[in-house]
């Protein structure tokens, strides 16, 4: 294996908080330090994946951006870890809801995820279909959203390697097995979840859903980058709590 000393993908010298939020979009990290981090600095930019530091609540918090699909997340969240001893993600991102319990703009909290990629296998030969987000950290994010009277959905998700609506993505649903009820499905927190769970570290996925598989009703791209705020805030308020 080689791993070499240094990141490839994030500046050696980045200022890298032990807490990080990680959006999939560079434009929603920087919506998120503008107008939710005090004192943000951008701290690397490598193939204008954007990453900055700041402080929420008197609290150091990275918001550091992953890019689409688990090939480019997973490398984020590796680099994160192994070479700034980042402590706790929390990724933050959109979704397509794939049942009726969960409405555009509603937001999802990650149980646990399935996929049928390869991914886990590739990564490490785990030949399991389902991989765990963090109970600690869902305990924190559950407790927090009673606080702020925000109600949330929680429960099992789906990775895909394909952007759902771009498919016929009836074909995945129908084959995942029927004990599973998979509320929404987007494209990375199998990959996000695993790698930290390998390296020790507590993860999870907060999602606002985008669109719906029984909803017209779809979030602009504007809408992805600035409607987002309750969600940011909760995991903003999440991950500065203590366990």
């Amino acid at each position: 294996m080689f791993i070499g000393d240094s990141p490839i993908h994030i500046e050696r010298d980045a200022d890298i908080a032990e807490l990080v939020l990680m959006p999939g979009d560079p434009l929603r990290a920087k919506y998120i330090a503008e107008n939710f981090l005090e004192n943000a600095k951008m701290v690397t930019n490598i193939r204008n994946m954007s990453g900055y530091t700041g402080t929420y609540k008197g609290v150091k918090v990275t918001v550091m951006a992953h890019g689409m699909g688990m090939p480019s997340a997973s490398i984020y969240v590796f680099e994160l870890i192994h070479f700034f001893h980042v402590k706790r993600i929390i990724r933050i991102g959109t979704c397509g809801a794939v049942s009726e319990k969960a409405d555009v703009g509603d937001v999802i909290l990650t149980k646990n995820i399935y996929s049928e990629s390869n991914f886990a296998y590739t990564y490490d030969n785990y030949v399991g279909s389902v991989v765990d987000a963090s109970v600690a950290l869902n305990k924190i994010i559950k407790d927090t959203a009673r606080e702020l009277n925000m109600s949330i959905h929680y429960g099992m998700t789906t990775t895909m390697d394909v952007y759902g609506p771009y498919i016929d993505y009836e074909r995945v649903l129908n084959r995942i097995p029927k004990e599973y009820e998979i509320l929404g499905e987007e494209m990375e927190a199998f990959g996000v979840c695993h790698v930290a769970n390998t390296m020790g570290v507590d993860a999870t996925t907060l999602m606002t859903v985008a669109d719906s598989k029984f909803s017209k009703t779809v979030l602009t791209p504007e809408d992805r980058q600035t409607k987002l705020n309750d969600m940011i805030k909760l995991g903003l308020e999440s991950i500065i709590k203590e366990s």
